[in-house]
């Protein structure tokens, strides 16, 4: 178990508004400090307003320790060649199942490249879910905390309800906080509440959904999770 006192997890890039002074786009990434390492969680579709937004934050692009990519799609690798024109010295963690293209481009900046295939640690109480799903191939980050599992999705392609359902095949300990994108944007609103029934009986205390889980889903999470939902979008902060 982490024993940190302090986890907190910064939007960086997102489609949804929170900090007026900062840019959206579409996309997601997510800036995580207080552990062992600092990581940054995708990089969102346009290096520029990644980079601008961290300005604003106060956050030096060469903190990072980690980049962790969640799949290989525009909207979360968008940004890492801006970043790493930056910060070079960094453990990029991706899927076998990327693109050679994408790892092409990765591996001309002479990084250390890591592919995932199975769940790992990556580092003391840090884990990937290792590779999920049958059509497009996601992993989500799993940061163990005092207060639970923490679960970081870039899109949830495969599924918010199958994610946990692995997270909780794997770790067998409580979901503290799932936060990132849902992908429900286009579901139906008795699709939702489904959804939204099976993620409560994965026992998730805390969700933050935002990025390409859509109004109506984030409206419904709300409604149902009242004061255990997270507001998130740019800018936003989370402690733990």
């Amino acid at each position: 178990m982490n024993t940190e006192k302090n986890i907190k997890m910064t939007i960086v890039f997102d489609n949804n508004k929170y900090n007026s002074s900062l840019e959206t786009g579409w996309g997601f990434s997510c800036f995580v400090k207080g552990l062992e390492k600092t990581i940054l969680f995708d990089t969102g579709s346009d290096g520029r307003i990644l980079l601008s937004n961290m300005e604003k934050l106060n956050i030096d692009p060469k903190e990072i320790d980690v980049i962790f990519i969640s799949h290989d799609h525009w909207d979360h690798t968008g940004g890492l060649e801006k970043l790493l024109q930056i910060n070079p010295n960094v453990q990029i963690f991706i899927l076998d199942a990327f693109s050679k293209e994408t790892k092409t481009k990765i591996e001309n900046f002479q990084v250390s490249l890591i592919n995932l295939k199975l769940s790992k640690e990556i580092f003391e109480g840090v884990y990937s879910t290792g590779e999920l799903g049958t059509g497009i191939k996601e992993q989500s980050l799993v940061i163990k905390s005092n207060n639970g599992l923490i679960v970081i999705t870039g899109c949830a392609h495969p599924g918010i309800v199958n994610i946990l359902e692995e997270v909780k095949n794997i770790f067998k300990e409580k979901i503290h906080l799932v936060v990132g994108g849902f992908h429900l944007k286009d579901f139906s609103k008795s699709d939702i509440e489904e959804i939204i029934m099976k993620v409560k009986k994965f026992g998730a205390i805390k969700v933050a959904p935002t990025h390409c889980s859509g109004d109506l889903a984030r409206d419904l999470f709300k409604a149902n999770f009242k004061n255990n939902f997270i507001e998130i979008g740019a800018g936003s902060e989370i402690e733990i």
